[in-house]
């Protein structure tokens, strides 16, 4: 299996300026060094077989003869190699000439493109050799030296055969620059994959905005683009060239040659990926649906042969915690982003109700410290004073003094209000009213706290005229780690589009923010929070210290976040997952990728029914469970994706 990807390649050969012949060598090295690197789409730049700096002598025709004749040999001598290579020249027709773009397969020429828009203006004067070839008309079919039968037009699509999410199309150059550019219809009409055969010169600061423009391009049309451009062997008469070659995918650059390098540059296209954002976003497809053209479609077979033999590497990057930033400074600033933006959501609920009381349950553990950290920041923000919030800490059978202690302490560093209630004879008394063992630990044990502990916090918000702050944090409601009407229960969840990977990358934020203030006590606490281990601590303690670790029970955090990443965010098979984990560098064999994968799912699709009537929260990263916006499913599908 090829998992959807695509090795591809933008090339700048060396270049002889109107030399076809020489050129056609130049540009053979380059597409059998890139085939042979596993490229199976290749780009050349514009009029590589001629070079663009030939100006009048594009008029000769001996060029254009000569240019035809390297055509054929390039042909000739690729026909073992099973790419789809894109190569310039200009071809001579009905009394003019065009720039186009020459579409080759195993040795076949499939297509030629043209390009639609001539520059005429700075140092460009396209307009005095080449005809424009206007976007929209028609394809045609031509005759051209030894050529027969060629479709000749803008209009093309090349669709493999086995998987339509693998289309390709091109335009030329300044075709990109264009408000109203042939790549976007190309797009909509079903490529996901944009080839530029580029001529572009380098003056300063032309390489930024050619990169910005790319990469734009890219998200616009949720597309990948690969932009090769020329040689810096071009004549330099009046223009430098640079090479400067892009691979972009949906607003990412995943390659990119220095200037002046003339290096090829290689990227893995994940088209399946692109084809999953398309379907999701119904707004592509209206769009698309407004702008349908007259399209040829042209078939070429390429997913086949790459599924012949399974990827076994992946050679680009894959973040083993998606949903965290692995620069320190990049890390920092989405902490601050998202801490603001679950602040900004809880004080709108406070002030819309004009709440002045909040009631949180803290175990001293990771998502009930940052609930209470958030909730302080609200409180702020609506200018009410933080000994409104009422940290209730209910220890049980379960809880050590680790986290007692470090719940107590954490309240009085944030200004919050402690009240402590012992829930352990209300338990023992609904114990024996429901008939239970309490040497039995079993789910009925475990739950009956959590439940108690939410009737306390409830009746002790009505007693304030307060909200209970929920605390829960989204990979518990992917997994369904939390006790139904029990801790599962709240009247705002600020924690709930949160992952636990990133749960505790916030409160690490906050204490190294509280070490620069100089409030160590509380930076302590708060670091001690972070070495203690995961857990509901419903379970007696071993030699008081924690016995139930949550990561044991269900697996790691770090894996099920990234399966629910890629499960949710790009619908991908688990075939697919457990090799991009593989290939993350997560630190986990396949036996073990593969048992926890199957216990995502199952708890997954199990425990809807628990994401069906979760409280309110507000969505702060790119996917959330709630069933008013991101994730629709019935409570008792049968899914299984194995």
């Amino acid at each position: 299996m090829n998992y959807g990807f695509l090795k591809t390649a933008c090339c700048s050969p060396k270049v002889s300026v109107a030399s076809p012949k020489e050129n056609a060598g130049y540009i053979l090295k380059s597409v059998k060094d890139a085939y042979e690197k596993g490229a199976r789409l290749i780009v050349c730049p514009e009029l590589c077989i001629t070079g663009y700096t030939c100006g009048d002598l594009f008029f000769q025709k001996s060029l254009q003869e000569q240019s035809l004749l390297a055509l054929e040999d390039i042909l000739s001598k690729t026909k073992d190699i099973k790419a789809l290579v894109f190569v310039g020249l200009p071809l001579c027709l009905n009394d003019g000439i065009y720039n186009v773009a020459a579409v080759l397969f195993e040795g076949k020429l499939l297509a030629f493109v043209p390009k639609s828009y001539m520059p005429n203006y700075g140092e460009f004067y396209e307009r005095r050799q080449f005809k424009p070839f206007g976007y929209g008309r028609k394809t045609e079919i031509i005759n051209t030296g030894s050529f027969k039968k060629i479709p000749f037009g803008t209009n093309i699509i090349f669709r493999d055969v086995t998987d339509s999410a693998l289309s390709v199309a091109c335009e030329i150059c300044e075709d990109l620059w264009v408000p109203l550019s042939p790549g976007i219809f190309h797009a909509l009409n079903g490529a996901s994959i944009l080839c530029n055969l580029s001529s572009g010169n380098e003056v300063i600061g032309k390489a930024e905005y050619r990169r910005n423009l790319v990469k734009s391009r890219s998200g616009t049309q949720v597309c990948a683009y690969l932009y090769a451009n020329s040689s810096k062997g071009e004549s330099t008469q009046d223009m430098v060239f640079a090479s400067h070659n892009l691979i972009c995918e949906n607003g990412s650059i995943l390659a990119e040659s220095s200037l002046f390098s003339g290096e090829t540059v290689f990227a893995q296209v994940d088209y399946q990926r692109l084809s999953y954002e398309r379907q999701k976003m119904s707004t592509f497809f209206d769009c698309a649906e407004n702008h349908r053209g007259d399209y040829t479609f042209i078939d070429i077979d390429l997913v086949k042969d790459l599924e012949k033999k399974k990827l076994e590497k992946l050679e680009r990057f894959v973040d083993p915690h998606p949903f965290v930033p692995s620069g320190e400074k990049e890390r920092s600033q989405r902490c601050s982003a998202v801490v603001e933006l679950q602040s900004q959501g809880l004080a709108k609920r406070l002030s819309h109700i004009n709440c002045k009381s909040a009631v949180i349950g803290l175990s001293g553990g990771l998502d009930s410290t940052l609930a209470l950290l958030v909730t302080a920041r609200a409180f702020d923000l609506c200018g009410i004073s933080r000994s409104c919030i009422q940290a209730v800490t209910m220890p049980c059978f379960g809880t050590t003094d680790r986290t007692y202690n470090n719940a107590c302490t954490l309240a009085r560093e944030t200004g919050a209000t402690l009240t402590e209630v012992n829930i352990a004879e209300s338990v023992r008394l609904h114990f024996k009213d429901i008939g239970h063992d309490e040497n039995t630990h079993d789910v009925t044990y475990e739950n009956c706290q959590a439940r108690e502990r939410t009737q306390v916090l409830m009746d002790l918000a009505n007693k304030t005229q307060g909200i209970v702050i929920g605390t829960g944090d989204l990979s518990e409601l992917a997994l369904g780690w939390c006790t139904y009407n029990g801790d599962h229960m709240s009247m705002y969840g600020v924690n709930s589009s949160i992952p636990k990977t990133l749960v505790r990358y916030l409160v690490e934020w906050f204490a190294l923010e509280e070490k620069k203030k100089g409030n160590k006590n509380c930076a302590d606490v708060l670091f001690d929070i972070l070495d203690t281990p995961v857990s509901p601590e419903l379970l007696p303690p071993e030699d008081g210290k924690i016995s139930q670790k949550t990561e044991d029970l269900v697996g790691p955090y770090e894996l099920h976040d990234f399966f629910l990443y890629y499960v949710l965010r790009f619908g991908f098979t688990p075939e697919k997952i457990a090799f991009l984990a593989k290939s993350s560098g997560l630190p986990y064999d396949e036996e073990t990728v593969e048992k926890w994968m199957k216990v995502f799912y199952r708890r997954f699709t199990n425990q809807q029914f628990k994401r069906s009537c979760m409280p309110d929260g507000a969505k702060v990263g790119t996917v959330n469970l709630s069933p008013r916006g991101d994730w629709r499913m019935p409570s008792d599908s049968s899914f299984n994706p194995y």
